[in-house]
This record gives structure tokens, sequence and C-alpha cells, in this order.
């Protein structure tokens, strides 16, 4: 299982779990289900910009690494 922090620019996990202690996580709606896109990278590597439930936060390195996330299903394109 990944954590948040490693996620490229325009990769995509879900929220397994939370192990982070800082209760501002859940208030910004990280919670397990969550689909979360990693959108920007500041130019110093930290903070990274995510889409969560179509709003936009930077979230430092440090508090990224406690959340746990999967790769979301990919549905099979058929041509």
């Amino acid at each position: 299982m990944k954590t948040l922090n490693i996620l490229k620019i325009d990769e995509e996990g879900i929220v397994e779990d939370v192990l982070s202690t800082n209760p501002r996580l859940k208030d910004l709606g990280i919670v397990k289900g969550t689909r979360v896109r990693c959108l920007l990278k500041s130019p110093l590597g930290e903070p990274k910009a995510y889409l969560i439930r179509g709003a936009v936060f930077a979230i430092r390195r440090e508090d990224a690494e406690g959340i746990l996330i999967e790769e979301p299903y990919k549905e099979a394109v058929y041509e």
C-alpha cells in the first residue's frame, strides 16, 4: 500500500486509512474511500496540492505520509 506523498502529478488514489493524528485532515474530508488526485507540487517539492471532493488543498509531506492509499479501479478501455 502506498502513502499519499508518493503520488505524482495527475495520479489518483483512494484513501484506505488515515494514520495521521492531525484532526484537520478529517475536517478536509480525507476519510476512507475518498478519491484524491495530486494536482501540483511546489518548486521545492512540498507541499503538494491535492484535489479532494472538488476542492484543492495543500498538504505537507509529514501529513501526507500518514494517509494510506490504494490505486483506483481502472475501467477497461475497449476499442
